[in-house]
């Protein structure tokens, strides 16, 4: 199933991608999606229903991200070799485990707004997991298991505020609109290899990232399994899987977002994101 959630900020609705690429209100059989309603469960029971009974959505709605909130999201550093080759950083032996404010989600088309005093506002297209079953000590093997779905993701940093502002990566990486996802949740089901999945990104129509999952130094499974020995994974936390080379501060000399500027970018199975980017208000 690839699910969405659409309408205005702050008043979407819960839907469904049928085949015909129209989208279905799914208001009748769930009320949102976000927590245990993006359980693993939660999910099947949804599958099991008449989906293409559920009424088409007219127009082309604004897409939000698809889930309403998270418990907790969560983002891995430094998980492609190239790209910690571009910052000058050592490969990480574990996983670099670091989070996002959860304000910071926004869909798929909305803006991306640079922050007040930023000079360094960069891209990153990611792989994003969604947790869809309570994890604890899980072992490599039986991961995926706990994996509701999957979703694109472009975790905006800000460089300056990452690096030199004191402190965790958190600073740079949770600014409002600096957590996008979607355009859809696409459950486990429909991805056969979380490992096999090509990741673009584009600048003002250059193309500046352009990579497979293949290349992650830690995989999907392994990534869950070595969080959940330090804490419980809930049902609907997102976790980024970390970006390829490519990002603005990699370039020579580097380049980093400005208003009017473009991003479009897109991984394979789960959609496309374009968003225009602006100045904060």
């Amino acid at each position: 199933m690839k699910l969405v959630l659409f309408g205005p900020a702050g008043q979407e609705k819960p839907g469904y991608l049928d085949a015909q690429g129209r989208i279905r209100d799914l208001s009748a059989l769930t009320q949102d999606l976000a927590g245990d309603t993006v359980s693993c469960v939660a999910l099947d029971r949804l599958r099991a229903a008449d989906l293409e009974a559920a009424p088409v959505v007219e127009g082309a709605p604004r897409l939000g991200p698809p889930m309403a909130r998270v418990p907790n999201f969560y983002c891995i550093g430094l998980n492609y070799a190239l790209h910690a080759a571009e910052t000058k950083a050592e490969i990480p032996t574990e996983p670099l485990v670091f989070s996002k404010a959860s304000s910071s989600l926004a869909g798929p088309q909305d803006p991306i707004r640079i922050p007040r005093g930023s000079q360094k506002t960069d891209w990153e297209v990611e792989l994003g997991i969604v947790i869809g079953a309570h994890a604890h000590h899980v072992a490599e093997s039986d991961a995926l298991a706990h994996v509701a779905g999957y979703c694109a993701i472009n975790d905006v940093s800000e460089r300056d505020f990452q690096k030199h502002r004191g402190g965790q990566w958190i600073k740079g990486k949770s600014a409002p609109g600096f957590g996008k996802i979607g355009p859809w949740l696409v459950t486990r089901d429909e991805i056969a290899d979380p490992q096999a999945l090509a990741l673009r990104l584009w600048v003002n129509g250059t193309l500046r990232q352009d990579s497979t999952t293949g290349d992650m130094i830690f995989p999907v499974g392994k990534i869950i399994s070595y969080m959940s020995d330090f804490f419980e994974l809930l049902p609907g936390d997102i976790i980024a899987t970390g970006t390829p080379s490519g990002v603005g501060a990699g370039l020579s000399p580097p380049q980093f977002l400005q208003p009017g500027d473009t991003v479009r970018l897109e991984v394979e199975g789960l959609g496309v994101q374009e968003s225009p980017v602006t100045a904060a208000e």
